[in-house]
């Protein structure tokens, strides 16, 4: 299958400009708007492997840097900053990909503040959210506070979720995800961490767990379709 990569620059509003990535099968039938961690931005391998994923699956992936990671700078941005970011990338990937399914999200903390922006007023054009690892708590600090406002959210959800992620207990993610009801859906991937890698002892790799997580992604983006 032909991909098309495409670098680009998104200028948010009244904050400044950061690069993003636009890959694109032949005859894609969804986009994703795909935000990165705290810790790594939209080059990092993972978020490579992701875009390659999804690609294969035919499906465009746009990815972006959020303005601290542009400017190198150490902690992440305020939520209004970051989700102005998120609303620049909808709009262009809504302009570049027209008229397929348009969904939104990421890893951890990209995907968070896709949220937050969502439930704050709605991503024109954006059919789902899909979460890649959704940080429920920091780190060894069980809590369901960052969960607040999914109730606010009235398009689908997908949980995307190792059952090993340090950043979202399971036994308090779970019921978290039941009480949105019918619009969120929750895929564990058994072994997984907050990136889906898996142990030797597993008796598979982090790769063919990426690909379930891949495969689950797709199937449920050409279910809201």
């Amino acid at each position: 299958m032909a991909v098309k990569t495409k670098e680009l620059k998104l200028d948010i509003d009244r904050i400044g400009t950061v690069s993003a990535i636009l890959m694109e099968p032949a005859n894609a039938r969804a986009c994703y708007v795909l935000a990165h961690g705290a810790g790594a931005g939209m080059r990092h391998a993972s978020m490579d492997k992701i875009a390659e994923g999804l690609a294969e699956r035919g499906i465009a992936a746009l990815r972006f840097n959020f303005p601290y990671m542009e400017n190198k700078q150490g902690r992440p941005d305020q939520p209004a900053v970051a989700h102005a970011a998120i609303r620049a990338a909808v709009e262009v990937a809504a302009r570049l990909c027209p008229g397929v399914t348009l969904v939104a999200g990421g890893k951890s903390f990209g995907g968070r503040m896709t949220s937050q922006a969502q439930a704050k007023a709605p991503l024109p054009g954006v059919k789902g959210l899909a979460f890649l690892g959704f940080p429920l708590h920091a780190d060894k600090k069980p809590s369901t506070e960052r969960a607040g406002h999914l109730a606010h959210v009235e398009i689908p959800m997908l949980f995307l979720q190792g059952t090993r992620d340090g950043l979202a207990d399971l036994g308090l993610l779970r019921p978290v995800v039941a009480a949105l009801e019918a619009k969120a859906t929750l895929h564990e991937v058994e072994g997984g961490d907050h990136s889906f890698a898996v142990l030797k002892k597993s008796g598979r790799t982090s790769e063919e767990a990426l690909a379930e997580v891949l495969d689950t992604l797709a199937a449920w983006i050409d279910k809201l379709a």
